[in-house]
């Protein structure tokens, strides 16, 4: 019997760990019991069959100077990478987002195996910040599989193939979510307003990010004893969340279930969110939110002298304006955050023009496109036959 195609997926975050489930999963619907995974994610990877050495929340590094301190540990997880593609010898690699560690990871895996195709899932946003890395990846990759449609130009002039396989949030499928299930699984009546808080994905935005959410939060629910607290929390920091939550003065209802968190994304009134992959799910979902974000000061300061955009939210980014309210570094604040997030509870009118806004923004991300998943799994596929040819 004929070994099985070995793929090798790694992942370090929250949002790379779903691409790489989305990718498992097409690859098995082509290739079935001809395909096997191994590599580094989380729980979403770990239901697809990637058994991953190790707990990927040890990698969510925020900030340029906090990764400092990190370096050792980083560099162990990098070599833990290497010794597992060494013992299981894939045919491929998928390294997925997160620049710095899988940029460590593909410089350590073609020491290994020169001639195995290495595919990049991501690329770093050269177009607002550092575009020196575009030249970095081309020496370090085989092929860019990129989610936004404007990245092929920067990465090609250093010669590195780029395949456009849009972007797999704008993918997701709400059509199954209730809100009734929801409010019913919270106790919520039918017209209580609900607030949904997204804290974020790594450890660094718990302790950077959700305070000034639970103080922001404490002023709404003081002036609006109604309002339903509605927290869906990522695998990655769930333990964390839900030691701050316990300490809330006010009650707040924690979802992991990844069914009822889709139910919450629709059943949302307001959304405070921190910046990232959740914002675009949740316009997809017709959520209108309040965008916020803190990283250490030092980072900040050098991230302003470099950072090219004026916005950080991709579908702000893509209508070249502020459709959803950014709230960064110093305006960070609860009072700003409580004031925006009670301007749109008071306001229907405000929320049906922002959620307007909001999916004419994802149209120009490429919303409707084919299932970036499946296209990725053809180029993965295509690179792999073209190196048999």
């Amino acid at each position: 019997m004929s070994r099985p195609l070995t793929v090798m997926l790694v992942a370090a975050e929250a949002s790379g760990d779903a691409l790489g489930a989305g990718l498992a999963r097409a690859l098995k619907a082509r290739l079935g019991d001809g395909v096997r995974f191994v590599g580094v994610g989380g729980a979403r990877m770990a239901a697809e069959g990637v058994d991953s050495p190790f707990d990927i929340s040890d990698l969510s590094i925020l900030g340029l100077f906090e990764a400092i301190p990190a370096y050792p540990r980083i560099m162990r997880r990098v070599a833990d990478t290497a010794a597992l593609a060494r013992r299981e010898e894939p045919d491929v690699a998928v390294l997925i987002d997160s620049w710095g560690f899988t940029l460590r990871v593909a410089n350590a895996l073609r020491r290994l195996f020169p001639a195995m195709p290495l595919v990049k899932y991501v690329g770093p946003q050269v177009w607002a910040t550092r575009p020196g890395r575009a030249k970095t990846l081309a020496a370090s990759v085989d092929h860019l599989l990129s989610i936004h449609s404007f990245d092929a130009p920067w990465f090609e002039a250093e010669g590195l193939p780029v395949t456009f396989v849009g972007n797999p949030a704008l993918a997701k499928d709400f059509s199954r979510a209730d809100p009734a299930r929801l409010r019913e699984a919270i106790g919520a009546g039918a017209d209580e307003p609900i607030l949904l808080v997204l804290p974020g994905s790594r450890r660094a935005e718990i302790k950077l990010v959700m305070p000034v959410f639970e103080a922001a939060v404490a002023r709404l629910k003081a002036e609006r004893p109604d309002l339903q607290v509605v927290v869906p929390v990522a695998g990655t920091v769930l333990e964390a969340v839900k030691a701050r939550v316990a300490g809330w003065p006010f009650r707040a209802h924690v979802i992991e279930d990844e069914q009822l968190k889709d139910d919450a994304f629709v059943a949302g009134t307001v959304a405070l969110a921190c910046s990232g992959t959740v914002t675009t799910e949740l316009a997809l979902a017709g959520a209108p939110m309040v965008v916020a974000y803190r990283i250490g000061a030092m980072t900040y300061a050098v991230l302003r002298l470099i950072f090219k955009s004026p916005w950080i939210t991709m579908f702000n980014i893509a209508a070249k304006a502020f459709v959803a309210p950014e709230f960064i570094q110093a305006d960070c604040t609860p009072e700003k955050l409580a004031a925006a997030v009670a301007e749109r509870l008071d306001d229907p009118a405000l929320r049906a023009r922002q959620t307007a806004a909001q999916t004419a923004a994802l149209e120009l991300m490429g919303k409707g496109g084919p299932d970036p998943s499946e296209k990725a799994a053809d180029t993965v596929l295509g690179i792999l036959a073209e190196k048999t040819v």
